[in-house]
């Protein structure tokens, strides 16, 4: 069965064969560059999978919640501000204050406000915050040699990375 899906996701990208430049016949649609970004949802997700179902065995934490906590463990002084950690998580204010308050109840984190401008809070890892968050590093980093570095490569694996920053550098730009 996992054969037959992989052959599938395989016949996906392969050359139009209509006389077509991937269009299939649809004016405007590419095939192929559709069925390239359904590859690489497909294995973003298969991996992602994998990480978020390792989290929540061991550590009973939503994807969200981990990857907080691996942000803040690489933060100067194990703290950011709550505003950059949903920004650099993708997440709403308001998701991203569940998420917050969820962590300072489980004893992980806790709020700070600046002492220079009152409207900056800081969101600080605990002891027991950074012992949990080293724990899902080490987790996380298991998953990531196995299921990237394996297939990839080093290079690969860092081609990929630049190849994705690229991406969010293009959507993120200004007037896009």
């Amino acid at each position: 069965m996992e054969r037959e899906a992989r052959d599938r996701r395989r016949a996906v990208v392969s050359p139009a064969t209509d006389g077509g430049v991937g269009g299939g016949g649809d004016p405007g649609v590419d095939r192929e560059l559709l069925g390239w970004w359904m590859l690489v949802m497909e294995g973003f997700h298969a991996v992602q999978d994998v990480l978020v179902s390792e989290l929540a065995e061991h550590f009973n934490l939503s994807r969200g919640s981990a990857e907080v906590l691996v942000r803040l463990l690489t933060a100067p002084k194990h703290r950011m501000p709550m505003t950059r950690l949903a920004l650099e998580t993708r997440m709403s204010s308001g998701g991203f204050t569940k998420v917050a308050d969820r962590l300072c109840a489980a004893g992980l984190t806790r709020r700070l406000t600046c002492a220079e401008d009152r409207r900056l809070v800081y969101l600080e890892l605990t002891d027991q915050g950074r012992e949990t968050a080293r724990a899902i590093s080490q987790a996380v980093t298991e998953v990531l040699r196995a299921r990237v570095l394996a297939p990839l490569g080093r290079d690969g694996a860092g081609r990929l990375a630049e190849t994705m920053r690229a991406l969010q550098d293009a959507v993120d730009a200004p007037g896009k």
